[in-house]
């Protein structure tokens, strides 16, 4: 009986074996693919940007994702939002509330995780252009109604100081070492220049008519003026404080931004419907892009790819693509009239 059961035994071990490794093979592939799953799912998130645009008339903020082009939230602010600035760490926007005749003179403070106000600065009358220095220590708001800038702390979220410009101020830019902050001054047709330590003007350059948006270069060497009456962008060398040269331009030009490598400079044009591209090695106009009606404002993404402009009859954004300088998105739902742009870095 033994000898007569051994086969059996034998063969039912056998078979055993051949059956363990003829479904391992399966389950190692699924064990595989649950742990390829698993390491997707932990994976970090494709870095994003978002782009913040106050929106005149709506007295909001539109939130757009930059990956898709798609306005994502919508922010109430102040009445009638002018212009937004992006903290160097990306956590805070800041949008000036002009109030035009309504007085709303102030800042609204916005976490960029959350898409809510967290704070509501007052500042001086009709803000319009804001800044942040480098370290993102302080903020600078240019009070067109007051002709000063205000500085505020971001600290604690006040105003420290109160510094006098030129007549009428428009917007404002820090150099790359946070030294000096340039002021536009569209009544003046000049640009104050405020030494950031004593917080006092130190120059006053001469510029072409209306001076509104300005950028200054990645290396701090010079200054991009947009003269919206003149037609043209003038330069100022940030070492002498004079201007060295001045680019024609389309009708209207209104803001400047400058790429991260410094080589291109783009200024919207707000009676012409298009944008010009500067090349800062010649100072000439490379290109000039087609847009949507009434671009007021750009920004550039951190790395350099594409250019963000608002066009306020439009409700529109155009997005261009900087490698070729054509439109590639046009992002919709932004009303009503989309007056700037900023973007925050990527995360």
């Amino acid at each position: 009986m033994m000898s007569a059961n051994q086969p059996q035994v034998c063969n039912y071990k056998t078979r055993n074996r051949h059956d363990r490794r003829r479904w391992s093979w399966p389950l190692r592939g699924l064990l595989l693919l649950l742990l390829l799953l698993g390491a997707l799912g932990h994976a970090p998130a494709e870095a994003q940007a978002l782009a913040y645009v106050p929106t005149h008339k709506s007295n909001s903020v539109s939130v757009v994702n930059t990956a898709t082009n798609a306005v994502v939230a919508i922010v109430p602010v102040g009445i009638q939002p002018l212009a937004v600035a992006i903290t160097p760490d990306g956590a805070f926007a800041y949008v000036t509330n002009s109030g035009w005749i309504f007085g709303s003179n102030s800042v609204s403070v916005i976490d960029t995780h959350t898409n809510a106000v967290t704070a509501t600065i007052a500042v001086g009358n009709f803000p319009i252009g804001v800044a942040f220095a480098p370290n993102g220590a302080f903020a600078y708001v240019v009070n067109d109604g007051a002709n000063s800038v205000s500085v505020i702390d971001t600290a604690t979220k006040t105003v420290v100081s109160t510094i006098n410009v030129g007549a009428s101020p428009w917007g404002v830019a820090f150099t790359p070492n946070g030294a000096f902050a340039y002021v536009t001054n569209q009544a003046s047709n000049t640009v104050s220049v405020i030494n950031t330590a004593n917080r006092t003007v130190v120059a006053t350059v001469p510029v072409g008519s209306n001076p509104v948006g300005l950028a200054i270069t990645p290396d701090g060497a010079f200054a991009y003026v947009a003269n919206y009456l003149s037609r043209s962008v003038s330069v100022i060398n940030t070492a002498t404080n004079t201007v060295v040269n001045t680019v024609t331009v389309g009708n209207n030009p209104i803001a400047v931004a400058i790429t991260p490598n410094g080589t291109s400079a783009y200024v919207p044009n707000d009676g012409d419907n298009n944008v010009s591209l500067i090349s800062t090695v010649s100072n000439t106009v490379a290109v000039t892009i087609a847009v949507e009606t009434n671009p007021r404002g750009v920004a550039i993404t951190a790395d350099g790819a594409f250019a963000y402009v608002s066009n306020r009859i439009s409700n529109t954004v155009s997005v261009i693509n900087t490698a070729t300088n054509t439109v590639v998105a046009t992002v919709m739902g932004v009303a009503v009239f989309p007056e700037a742009v900023a973007i925050t870095p990527p995360r």
